[in-house]
């Protein structure tokens, strides 16, 4: 059964078929988040801070961070700021030193400049994920030696210097190609986490039946695990967390191992707890019992982040097995 251990210093995440479905926190991104990225622009880290604690109180087992911000007003002042190759390295290394410094779960390093992943590779503790290398032959031959030498897992996003097809045998046949391309460089399918490109629903109308099936021939024929940017599915649609939870349990009835998703979202967090009970990933439904509890708090005036981090610190709070330091030698 295919296994992709992921580690901090002290905690153990493991992605498989026969795991708990894994929700890896997308709030640390400052692409789309003008507040967050002057924040950043000015060292302050305060609403990283309290989006890592808030995320992993709500059920994150892992944390993306990305490191895609652009500082207007250094870039007057200094044109270096202007180069993303610059920018995201020195900023990747300082928001996984803050994450580190509260929160004890793995990371996932997201960038597209390949000087913040590897910043972000030496700075990281443990085994994070890293995200991402695509089936562009550049991408490849710049990420795939990373994910070796560092000895990781690694996000495979199923486009290549064609671009997205909308063609689902095209996003699989790339897909192929990246996992074949990674055993040259003795990186094992099971340490390949493949995203095959969600859709917006309203703009492809199968967006969600092509979704569904890829994953099957992923997981039946590569046999590696999957992810995606699940919000991805209601991009431009009214009412977005209700398509985003009724999107999370179909993906895993199809086989999808862990999503890129907001998790201080209640309504999408209901759904994955609800799936894992019903794919008999929470034995004797004792973490359904606990989110229960949560949401029953949440009705009594508590927002869902209050209520999580309450159950939390009392003990009802999602856990990750107990790991260690993991390096390629």
């Amino acid at each position: 059964m295919t296994r992709t251990v992921l580690e901090s210093a002290t905690k153990t995440v493991v992605i498989g078929f026969d795991e708990p479905f894994c929700v890896i926190g997308e709030r640390i991104n400052p692409t789309g988040r003008k507040k967050l990225a002057a924040e950043l622009e000015m060292d302050d880290f305060s609403t990283v801070e309290k989006d890592a604690l808030e995320q992993v109180a709500c059920g994150a087992m892992v944390l993306d961070v990305n490191s895609g911000a652009v500082f207007t007003n250094k870039m007057a002042e200094d044109p270096r700021y202007a180069d993303n190759n610059f920018v995201e390295p020195m900023l990747m290394k300082a928001l996984i030193e803050k994450v580190q410094a509260l929160v004890d779960v793995p990371l996932c390093i997201d960038s597209s400049v390949p000087g913040a992943l590897e910043n972000g590779l030496e700075t990281a503790n443990g085994r994070p994920l890293l995200n991402s290398v695509t089936g562009e032959e550049e991408r490849l031959e710049t990420i795939l030696p990373l994910v070796k030498k560092y000895n990781v897992p690694v996000v495979a996003i199923s486009n290549d210097d064609t671009g997205i097809s909308e063609d689902p045998d095209v996003r699989f046949a790339v897909a192929k190609k990246i996992v074949e391309r990674a055993a040259d460089f003795g990186i094992p399918a099971h340490d390949i986490v493949v995203d095959p490109l969600v859709m917006p629903i309203g703009a492809m109308a199968t967006a969600g039946q092509q979704v569904f099936a890829l994953v099957r021939r992923l997981r039946d024929e590569l046999g590696v695990n999957t992810t995606c940017g699940a919000s991805n599915i209601s991009f431009g649609l009214p009412n977005r967390h209700g398509i985003n939870a009724a999107f999370l349990p179909m993906a895993i009835g199809a086989g999808m191992t862990s999503a890129i998703m907001n998790p201080v979202r209640s309504v999408e967090m209901e759904a994955v707890n609800a799936a894992n009970f019903l794919m008999n990933h929470d034995p004797n439904g004792g973490k359904w019992i606990n989110f229960a509890r949560v949401l029953d708090a949440v009705k009594e005036g508590a927002t869902f982040p209050e209520a999580a981090k309450a159950a939390q610190a009392s003990g009802g709070g999602r856990g990750g097995r107990r790991g260690g330091r993991r390096r390629a030698g």
